[in-house]
């Protein structure tokens, strides 16, 4: 059985990851945490792989708890540079320095 995410919660995930100042940015536990669901970075991250149908938001700006950008999404590295973030290497961003 397929779960149906709730409008309420998208667009709380998204209104965070609205948020993010351009230049930073921020791993989807520490979204969940931002919206008190601490344990629901997954959800974060389901959230986002549909964030198209709902509006534009820079989802570019959300990487996992190392630093990694999303697999598959090869544009996703050169959004960041064109906002001065450079990366560590080919697929990670220095959270010690870019974290919002």
């Amino acid at each position: 059985m397929k779960r149906v995410l709730d409008e309420d919660l998208i667009y709380e995930v998204l209104s965070v990851v609205g948020e993010i100042p351009e230049g930073c940015v921020a791993t989807y536990g520490q979204i969940a945490r931002l919206i008190g669901r601490e344990k629901n970075a997954r959800l974060v991250g389901k959230v986002l792989s549909m964030a198209e149908f709902y509006g534009k938001y820079p989802c570019h700006r959300v990487v996992n708890h190392a630093g990694r950008l999303a697999l598959g999404w090869v544009e996703q590295a050169d959004l960041p540079r064109n906002e001065g973030i450079s990366l560590k290497d080919a697929s990670h961003v220095d959270l010690k320095k870019y974290q919002w």
